[in-house]
């Protein structure tokens, strides 16, 4: 289990994502940049031990509408060879020292754990909590065969959860919160099946 450390990140999660989040082609917000402001998500365990990894919420009110984006991150000890293009940035953590924070979608120690989370063989965890399981996170599994082989997609602005049935064999659900302090729920992956 992954091991929440009370401590610093210098520059913060949220300071690198109001450069990062910008020249994203899915980013909403105006030309006068975000304001993030964390707003929920999820853990989830990398077996080995090495890579930390979070599905973050974060809403940005900045140009008077309120927008969530979903960012998967991870987190590691060292540069990924050829994942420039997925960098979020750097930061120095107060107990494990500079980390490397990547844009967790194109991280396949993330598509492995999300992977492992549809297929209901591990638990989302909290994501300020060491060791505690996150119930508020569901599965919603729709008609697959078992085996049949699928892809991820990644909800990266973030809407209420409408009810439709899941558009493929799983989609991933959890709660993010509104200004208002109320709770939202949305779908923040697919698994689609592929061709």
């Amino acid at each position: 289990m992954a091991v929440i450390h009370r401590t610093t990140m210098v520059p913060t999660k949220l300071e690198l994502l109001t450069d990062w989040l910008p020249k994203q082609d899915w980013y909403a917000g105006g030309s006068a940049g975000p304001s993030p402001a964390r707003a929920g998500g999820f853990r989830l365990d990398d077996p080995a031990g090495e890579v930390g990894i979070e599905f973050m919420a974060v809403r940005d009110d900045a140009s008077g509408a309120v927008t969530a984006y979903h960012v998967p991150m991870t987190y590691r000890d060292a540069p990924v060879a050829g994942a420039d293009a997925a960098l979020i940035g750097t930061s120095e953590h107060g107990v494990l020292g500079r980390r490397w924070i990547y844009d967790g979608t194109a991280d396949p120690v993330l598509l492995a754990a999300l992977t492992e989370l549809i297929q209901g063989r591990v638990q989302a965890q909290a994501q300020s909590q060491s060791d505690t399981p996150d119930a508020t996170v569901h599965v919603e599994p729709a008609p697959a065969a078992p085996g049949e082989p699928f892809g991820i997609s990644f909800a990266r602005v973030l809407a209420a959860q409408d009810g439709a049935p899941p558009s493929g064999p799983a989609q991933v659900t959890a709660l993010w919160t509104a200004p208002d302090g109320a709770l939202i729920r949305s779908v923040f992956a697919a698994a689609k099946l592929e061709a």
